[in-house]
C-alpha cells in the first residue's frame, strides 16, 4: 500500500490539475455554478428550520439568540454535507471513470483522492457561507471554531474509507448503490441533526450514540451553534472506527485493485 501512495504523490500535478478542472467546471454554463454546492445545504436547514423550529425548541439545550435552533441545524448540515458528499461520489468514482480507467494508466488510488480534496475544498466554502450567514444573524464565529479541524479530518477520512471499501464492491455488484440510498438516507435521520439528541427517549438515546456521526456532528453544533468547547474524548470510538475501517478499505482496495478494471 505504501507504493499506492507514493503513486498518488508522483502524480499529485494530475490530481490538482483535476481538482482544479472540476471546480472551474461547475461553473460553467450555469450562473452560479458551485455556488449551488453552497446553497443546497443551506436551503434544506432553512426548510427544516421553518418548518421545525417551534417543534424542537423547547428541546434545544441554550443557544445563543431566538436563532438557536437555525444555528444547530446550519452546524449539522455542514457536517452531513462533508460526510454525505464524500462517501456517496466514492462509491461510484470507479464507475463513473470508468472508461477512462481502461485507456489511460494512472494510480486508481488518484479518482477517490481527487474527490477528496473536491469534497474538502467545497466544505471551506460551506462553512465561510455558514460563518457570513450566521455574523449577519449576530452569532460570529470564534475560536472554538478549531474545534472543527480534527472533526473535519475524522469526517472526511470516515467517509473516505468507507466509500472506498464500498466503492471497490460497487464494481462488482451495482446493487451497492441501491442499498447504499436507503442506508444513507436512513443514516441521516439517525443522526442528531434535525433534532437534538435529548428529545430523544432514554431507552434509544444510546443505540444513537453509537453511531459514529452523533459524536463528529456534535463537535460541530458545539462549536458553531453553542460557543463552547466539545467533547473530543467522546468522540474518541468514532476516530477509532475510522482508523479501522480506513485500514480495511485500503487492504480491499490493494486486493481488488488489478481485477477492478477488468470488472468496469
Amino acid at each position: 500500500m505504501h507504493n499506492a501512495f507514493v503513486a498518488v504523490w508522483r502524480f499529485r500535478a494530475f490530481i490538482l490539475a483535476a481538482v482544479r478542472a472540476e471546480f472551474r467546471g461547475r461553473f460553467s454554463r450555469s450562473r452560479l455554478g458551485g455556488l449551488w454546492h453552497v446553497l443546497q445545504p443551506l436551503a434544506q436547514a432553512g426548510i427544516f428550520a421553518l418548518a421545525l423550529t417551534e417543534v424542537v425548541r423547547a428541546k434545544l439545550p441554550a443557544a445563543a439568540g431566538g436563532a438557536g435552533y437555525a444555528f444547530y441545524l446550519l452546524a449539522g448540515m455542514a457536517a452531513w454535507t462533508l460526510f454525505s458528499e464524500i462517501l456517496n461520489r466514492c462509491l461510484n468514482i470507479f464507475i463513473e471513470f470508468s472508461s477512462l480507467l481502461k485507456k489511460i494508466s494512472f494510480p486508481r488510488m488518484s479518482l477517490p483522492v481527487i474527490v477528496l480534496l473536491s469534497a474538502l475544498l467545497n466544505h471551506g466554502l460551506l462553512l465561510v457561507a455558514t460563518a457570513v450567514i450566521l455574523a449577519m444573524l449576530g452569532h460570529f464565529p470564534n475560536l472554538y471554531w478549531l474545534y472543527l479541524i480534527p472533526a473535519i479530518v475524522t469526517i472526511a477520512m470516515l467517509a473516505f474509507g468507507i466509500g472506498l471499501l464500498l466503492g471497490v464492491f460497487n464494481v462488482f455488484s451495482r446493487d451497492v448503490t441501491q442499498v447504499m440510498s436507503v442506508v444513507t438516507q436512513a443514516w441521516f435521520w439517525l443522526t442528531p441533526i434535525v433534532y437534538p439528541i435529548e428529545a430523544l427517549p432514554e431507552r434509544i438515546r444510546g443505540y444513537v450514540a453509537l453511531n459514529p456521526m452523533t459524536a463528529l456532528a456534535r463537535i460541530y453544533q458545539d462549536a458553531i451553534a453553542f460557543d463552547r468547547p466539545p467533547d473530543l474524548l467522546a468522540a474518541a470510538p468514532a476516530f477509532l472506527l475510522t482508523l479501522a475501517l480506513l485500514g480495511l478499505a485500503l487492504i480491499v482496495f490493494r486486493a481488488a485493485s488489478a481485477d477492478v478494471v477488468d470488472a468496469l
